[in-house]
C-alpha cells in the first residue's frame, strides 16, 4: 500500500510542477462524447465535501437548512441558523481513498457565532494528510520519509439583506506541501501558498401548502476565487478550483414529527478547459497563461468541442433527507459527473442523530459498478456540538437540521 501511495502522490506532484508538459487532446467528431478532457486544478482538496450530512446526500449543501458546516457550502446560510442555537461547532473525520491506502485522511473543524438577528461569523480549518512517502535515489537507497499535507483556514461573515435573503463573504488562506526540498527534473520543490474568497447568497422562505408547511431554499456560491499557485519558481502557475455552485432545496413538514427534504446542486469549475494550443511557442500552453478573472469568464465558452462539452463539465448532486421528531435522520443521494470529465458516479447513504448537547452524522459512499473506484466505500463521521446547550441555556427541543 505504501508503494501505491508513493507512486500516486509523486504522479500528482509531477503533474503540478511540470513546466514543459503539453496536454495532447484528441478531438473527435465534434460531439464531445468520444475523448477524455478532464478539467484539473491544483489543491483539489478544496472541493472535497468535508461533512457527513451533505456526504450522505451525494454532496448537496448549497441550499439545505443551515448548520455548523454552512461555511463550506454556502457561508450566507449561517445567519439563518435558529436563534435558539446562536453558536456551535463541528468536527469531521474522513478516511480518503481507503480502497487504495490506509493513511490518507481529511480532518475538518469549524464553528459559528450568530452575532445578532442580522449577522453571523464563522471559521473553519481543513487539514488533508496524504500519508507517508519514502523517497529514494536512483539506486534505490532510502533518502527520507515525507508526509505531504495541505490545509486551508477560512473566516466568513454573513448578513441578512432582507427577511428572506442573505449574503456571505468567506476569506481563506491555503497551504500545500507535497514534496518540499525534493528535486524533480532538476527543479526544487517548495510549498505552494495562496489566498482566496467565496461570495455567496441564500434565499429562504416558508409557506403553507394545504395541511402541510413547506420551506424553499435557493443558494448560490462562487467559491475559491484566488491567485494561481506554483510549487517551483517557474512562471507557469496552476489554477485553484474556482467553482460556481447553484442549488435548491424543498422541504415538506408533513406534521410535527415527519419532514422530508429534496435537494439538487449543480457545480461547474470556473477554470479553463485544457487545450493543446501554444500560439506563442513559449513552452506554456495558452490556457495556463490566462489570468484568474479571464479564466473564470472564459470557462463558459472555451471547451474545444463547443457547447456540448461545456454542458458535460456540470456536476450534478441530488439528495433526500428524512427527519423524524427532529432527532433521527435518514439520507441518500446520487452524484453524477460526465465520463469525459472524470466519470465520478455514485450513490450515498447516511444517518443522523441529534440530542440536546451534540449530534452525530454518518455517511457511506456506495459503489455503482463492478470496476474498482478509489472513492468506493468512503466513510465520513461528523460530531456537532451545541455550545449554547453545553452552558445550559439552549432549548431541549433542538432542530435536527439547525444544529
Amino acid at each position: 500500500m505504501q508503494s501505491t501511495l508513493k507512486i500516486t502522490t509523486i504522479a500528482v506532484v509531477l503533474t503540478m510542477i511540470s513546466t514543459t508538459t503539453r496536454a495532447q487532446i484528441s478531438l473527435g467528431n465534434g460531439t464531445g462524447d468520444d475523448y477524455l478532457n478532464t478539467v484539473t486544478t491544483a489543491v483539489p482538496f478544496l472541493r472535497i465535501a468535508p461533512d457527513a450530512r451533505s456526504g450522505g446526500m451525494a454532496d448537496v449543501g448549497l441550499a439545505i437548512s443551515p448548520d455548523a458546516n454552512s461555511i463550506f457550502w454556502n457561508p450566507a446560510k449561517t445567519v439563518f441558523i435558529d436563534d435558539e442555537h446562536p453558536y456551535g461547532m463541528s468536527l469531521t473525520y474522513t478516511p480518503w481513498l481507503s480502497n487504495l491506502v490506509n493513511d490518507i485522511y481529511l480532518a475538518y473543524l469549524n464553528g459559528y457565532w450568530k452575532v445578532d438577528e442580522l449577522s453571523a461569523v464563522s471559521a473553519s480549518l481543513r487539514y488533508f494528510s496524504l500519508g507517508t512517502i519514502t523517497f529514494t535515489d536512483a539506486s534505490g537507497n532510502v533518502l527520507q520519509d515525507f508526509r505531504p499535507n495541505e490545509f486551508a483556514f477560512d473566516v466568513a461573515y454573513s448578513r441578512k439583506l432582507a427577511d428572506n435573503l442573505s449574503a456571505g463573504l468567506d476569506l481563506k488562506y491555503l497551504y500545500s506541501n507535497l514534496a518540499t526540498d525534493q528535486v524533480v527534473n532538476g527543479v526544487q520543490i517548495k510549498p505552494a501558498r495562496g489566498v482566496a474568497a467565496d461570495i455567496s447568497m441564500f434565499y429562504h422562505t416558508k409557506f403553507d401548502t394545504g395541511d402541510k408547511d413547506s420551506e424553499l431554499g435557493v443558494g448560490l456560491n462562487i467559491s475559491n476565487i484566488g491567485n494561481k499557485i506554483t510549487y517551483t519558481s517557474s512562471i507557469e502557475k496552476d489554477f485553484i478550483p474556482t467553482n460556481l455552485g447553484l442549488g435548491a432545496a424543498y422541504t415538506v413538514n408533513f406534521d410535527s414529527y415527519n419532514a422530508l427534504t429534496f435537494a439538487v446542486d449543480m457545480n461547474k469549475l470556473l477554470v479553463p478547459t485544457p487545450d493543446s494550443t501554444d500560439a506563442d511557442n513559449d513552452g506554456i500552453l495558452d490556457f495556463k497563461e490566462e489570468s484568474t478573472v479571464s479564466g473564470m469568464l472564459g470557462s463558459f465558452s472555451d471547451a474545444p468541442n463547443g457547447a456540448s462539452e461545456e454542458f458535460h463539465e456540470i456536476m450534478w448532486s441530488t439528495g433526500l433527507e428524512y427527519w423524524y421528531a427532529e432527532r433521527f435522520a435518514v439520507r441518500t443521494g446520487y452524484f453524477y459527473e460526465h465520463a469525459t470529465k472524470g466519470g465520478r458516479q455514485y450513490f450515498t447513504v447516511g444517518l443522523g442523530l441529534r440530542y440536546s448537547v451534540f449530534g452525530l452524522d454518518f455517511s457511506y459512499l456506495v459503489p455503482t459498478s463492478n470496476n474498482q473506484n478509489p472513492l468506493d466505500n468512503t466513510l465520513r463521521f461528523t460530531l456537532i456540538f451545541n455550545l449554547e446547550n453545553l452552558k445550559g441555556g439552549g432549548s431541549s427541543e433542538d432542530s435536527g437540521s439547525d444544529s
